[in-house]
C-alpha cells in the first residue's frame, strides 16, 4: 500500500481492483438541475441540450482549456478510440476511461481526479467483443445515496458509491451483476470467451437501470447460430433482475412468425447496442434495435425478422412490449437503428404531440407519436429492388416517411459522383462501373470475376447518423442531426467456404480469398475500384480516386429540422476541408467551398443560442497548426460564430455544465496517434 495525497489528506482504500479517495461531496440532488449532466445523452429524453448561454456567439473564440486529463494511465494500453460523454452532478464529473473501461470521478472546475475505479477482468476482458472506454457512465439518485453505474468490457454491470467510487455491497454479488447469466439464451455464453457485451453508457430511469447487448464490430460473426441481444431491467437498488424483452421472439410470442422456418430459434444478435431513452412520466422505454445476424446475407432467415431494425416501446416496470414499428423489413443493409430516439413535445397542425424521433444511418427522420407509436406523418411501403443472390429472401417494399425529407444521401447514381474536373468525373464513373448502383434499398450483390464486384452504397453502415445521434432543442422543437453524407461503401457477396462461416454467403470480393466478413479491395491500388483506404472500426473499404472521396461534397453536414412542420431549415457542411482535397495537384486554382468531412461518429451540442460539434478529421491551414477545431454554430441560422482548436478529432461527443456561476463545454478527442484525452474549455476568468 502506498500513500496518495488528494485535497490535503490522505485516504487510500485498496479493495480488489478499487483505488478511491474520499472527497467531500455535497449531497445530491432528488432531480438535477438544468447546469447540471446526469445522463449520457443530458437527460432521459436524449436531448443533449442545455439551456445555458454564458458561452456564445460572441465570446466562443475567447474559450481557453480550464482542465485536460489523457486516459493513457486507465488501462494497459493507450486509448484511441476515446468515445465517451461524461456526466456532471453536484460539481463533480464522472466518466469512463482507459482500455480497461475504468470509471473516474474529477473536481467539475479543476480536473482534479477524485477516485477511480477499475476492473482487471484478465482474459474475459481479452475476449470481449466490445472493448475499449465505452461511451459513459449511468448515475442514480434518491436524494441520499448517489450510485454510478456502468458496463465493463466483459459484461458485467458494476455499481459504485458516486461519493467514493466503492462497488456497493448490496447490489448483485458484492456490486456486480454477472451479464452472461440470467439472460434467456438457449445457450449461455461462456463467462470467458462468450462473444457478448456492450460499450454504450446504460440508463437509469426511476429506480430501473437498463442495459442492452451487443456483439463483435464490423460484420464480423463467425456464424448465423449467434447469441441473442435480449433487454433487460434492473432493480437500481438490489441488481435484480426485473424484465426482459425478447428482441427475437421466442415461440408463441408476438412475431415469432416473422422468422420463417423457424429461424427465430437459432439466429442471432438483434440486440440494442446504442443508447435508450425513456419517457418517464408515461412510464415508457424507447428500444433502438440492430440487424440479426449477419447484416447483408439473411437467407438463413427468411421473413420480415422482428424486431430487427425496429423502434419498439416496452413498459419501464414490466418490459411488455407497448407498441413497436419496424423501419427495415428483413434488414440486409447493416441499417441498426445506432442511435438514441429523441423524445420531443411538438406542435402539429395546431396540435400537441408527445413524438419521438429516430434519426438513422439511411438520413430518414421518422417522426411518431410516442404513445402509440402512429407516424406524425404518413410512411408509405414503397417498391424496392429484389435482389438475385441465390437463396436470399427479399421484402417487396419498404416503409419511407413522407415528411422529413432525407437529410443525407441513401443511394448512389452516376450524379452523386465526385465532379470537381470532367477528368475526375471520368475517373470516378470508371471506378462506379465495377459495381451495381441504385437508390436507397437497392440490395446486395454478388461480386464476380466477370461481372460487377457487388453493390456500392451509401447510407449503409456508417453513413447517415451513427451511434452519437442526433440533439433537439425544447424550446424550438428543432432538431440537430450530423451525417456523413458520402460514406461510399460497397457490399459485395460471395459463397462462404464450410470452413469460415455456416451461412450460404458472407461479404468479400471475387477473385480473392476470403478474408471473413470484410469488404472489398484490402490489397487493391489506390486508383482502382477497390483501394486500400479502410474507415476506422469498420470492415468496410471507402472507395477513393488517390485520396479524394468518390462522392461529390458535401461529404458530412449538420441538419437542422423542424418537428412542427416536418422540413429541413438550414443544412450547413460540417468540418475542415480535408487536406487531400486542398491541395490535390489538379484541384489548384479551383475554386471548392468547404466540403465537410467523410466521418461518422460526430455528436453535437445544443445550447440556448448555439450548435456545437467538433471536426472528425485532422487538418492543416494557415489558421491553426495540424489538429482539429471545436465548432459554434448560429443555431438559428447555421452560421458559424466560433471556433477553438482541439489537438485531435472529436470522438466523443460534446457535453455542457456549469459550476460557480462559470460554464464549461468537455469533449473527447483521440485518433491516429493521439491518444485519448477529455478537454474542458471555458471563457477567461475575470482579472
Amino acid at each position: 500500500m502506498f500513500p496518495w495525497n488528494v485535497k490535503g489528506f490522505v485516504r487510500l482504500c485498496v479493495i480488489g481492483s478499487v483505488l478511491a479517495v474520499l472527497p467531500i461531496v455535497a449531497a445530491a440532488q432528488w432531480k438535477a438541475k438544468d447546469t447540471e449532466w446526469p445522463s449520457y445523452a443530458a437527460d432521459l429524453a436524449g436531448t443533449r441540450y442545455r439551456p445555458l448561454d454564458q458561452i456564445n456567439a460572441a465570446n466562443f473564440n475567447d474559450l481557453e482549456i480550464a482542465w485536460r486529463i489523457k486516459t493513457d494511465n486507465f488501462g494497459n494500453r493507450p486509448e484511441y478510440k476515446l468515445e465517451g460523454t461524461p456526466l456532471m452532478v453536484n460539481g463533480v464529473v464522472y466518466t469512463t476511461a482507459g482500455s480497461r473501461r475504468a470509471a473516474i470521478a474529477l473536481d467539475a472546475v479543476t480536473g482534479e481526479l477524485l477516485w477511480v475505479h477499475g476492473e482487471h477482468e484478465g482474459a474475459r476482458g481479452g475476449a470481449a467483443p466490445r472493448q475499449l472506454s465505452g461511451r459513459g457512465l449511468a448515475y442514480w439518485s434518491d436524494g441520499k445515496e448517489e450510485r454510478i453505474l456502468y458496463v465493463t468490457p466483459g459484461y458485467q454491470l458494476i455499481c459504485l458509491d458516486a461519493k467514493t467510487g466503492m462497488r456497493v455491497p448490496g447490489f448483485g454479488n458484492k456490486g456486480a451483476v454477472d451479464l452472461k447469466l440470467n439472460d434467456d439464451q438457449e445457450i449461455l455464453p461462456d463467462l470467458t470467451t462468450g462473444e457478448i457485451g456492450i460499450q454504450s453508457a446504460s440508463v437509469v430511469a426511476k429506480d430501473t437501470v437498463i442495459v442492452g447487448a451487443a456483439f463483435r464490430e464490423g460484420m464480423t460473426p463467425k456464424s448465423m447460430r449467434n447469441n441473442k441481444g435480449y433487454v433487460r431491467g434492473f432493480d437500481v437498488r438490489t441488481g435484480k433482475r426485473l424484465w426482459i424483452f425478447h428482441t427475437i421472439p421466442k415461440q408463441g410470442e408476438l412475431g415469432y412468425d416473422t422468422w420463417l422456418n423457424g429461424s427465430a430459434d437459432y439466429t442471432g444478435n438483434t440486440g440494442v447496442w446504442t443508447q435508450v431513452t425513456v419517457d418517464e412520466e408515461l412510464g415508457l422505454v424507447y428500444l433502438p434495435v440492430e440487424s440479426p445476424t449477419n447484416d447483408f446475407y439473411g437467407g438463413h432467415r427468411p421473413g420480415n425478422n422482428l424486431f430487427g431494425e425496429s423502434l419498439v416501446c416496452v413498459d419501464l416496470k414490466t418490459g411488455q412490449r407497448k407498441w413497436h414499428y419496424q423501419l427495415v423489413h428483413h434488414p440486409l443493409w447493416d441499417m441498426d437503428i445506432s442511435s438514441a430516439p429523441i423524445l420531443a413535445d411538438i406542435t402539429v397542425d395546431g396540435k400537441p404531440v408527445k413524438a419521438v424521433a429516430q434519426p438513422s444511418k439511411q438520413g430518414f427522420l421518422y417522426v411518431f407519436d410516442r404513445v402509440t407509436g402512429k407516424p406524425v406523418w404518413p410512411f408509405e411501403e414503397k417498391q424496392v429492388e429484389v435482389g438475385t443472390v441465390p437463396g436470399e429472401w427479399y421484402s417487396p417494399t419498404q416503409p419511407i416517411p413522407s415528411k422529413p425529407p432525407a437529410y443525407s444521401r441513401n443511394g448512389v447514381s452516376l450524379n452523386d459522383l465526385v465532379d470537381f474536373t470532367p477528368e475526375i468525373n471520368e475517373r470516378a464513373k470508371a471506378i462506379a462501373s465495377r459495381y451495381h448502383l441504385g437508390p436507397v434499398y437497392t440490395p446486395p450483390s454478388e461480386s464476380k470475376i466477370d461481372g460487377t464486384l457487388g453493390t456500392l452504397t451509401v447510407g449503409t453502415a456508417s453513413g447517415g447518423t451513427n451511434w452519437p445521434g442526433g440533439s433537439y432543442d425544447p424550446e424550438t422543437h428543432m432538431v440537430y442531426a450530423f451525417a456523413c453524407n458520402a460514406c461510399a461503401e460497397p457490399i459485395g457477396l460471395v459463397r462462404a467456404p464450410k470452413e469460415v462461416s455456416d451461412m450460404n454467403y458472407i461479404a468479400g470480393t471475387a477473385g480473392e480469398e476470403v478474408k471473413i466478413l470484410r469488404g472489398p479491395g484490402e490489397n487493391a491500388g489506390a486508383d482502382s475500384p477497390m483501394p486500400p483506404k479502410k474507415r476506422a472500426g469498420s470492415g468496410y473499404v471507402a472507395l477513393n480516386l488517390d485520396g479524394l472521396p468518390l462522392l461529390k461534397p458535401p461529404y458530412g453536414t449538420i441538419s437542422a429540422i423542424d418537428l412542427d412542420r416536418g422540413e429541413i431549415v438550414w443544412q450547413i457542411a460540417h468540418g475542415e476541408t480535408p487536406d487531400v482535397v486542398r491541395n490535390y495537384p489538379a484541384l489548384k486554382g479551383v475554386n471548392i467551398p468547404r466540403t465537410g468531412q467523410e466521418t461518422y461518429n460526430i455528436g453535437t451540442l445544443v445550447t440556448k443560442t448555439l450548435v456545437i460539434a467538433g471536426d472528425g478529421q485532422i487538418t492543416t491551414t494557415s489558421d491553426h497548426p495540424r489538429g482539429a477545431m471545436l465548432r459554434a454554430y448560429d443555431k438559428k441560422t447555421g452560421k458559424e460564430v466560433g471556433a477553438v482548436y482541439m489537438p485531435a478529432p472529436q470522438s466523443g461527443s460534446p457535453m455542457t455544465y456549469m459550476v460557480n456561476g462559470k460554464q464549461y463545454i468537455v469533449v473527447a478527442v483521440s485518433g491516429g496517434a493521439y491518444s485519448g484525452e477529455y478537454i474542458a474549455y471555458s471563457l477567461p476568468s475575470a482579472e
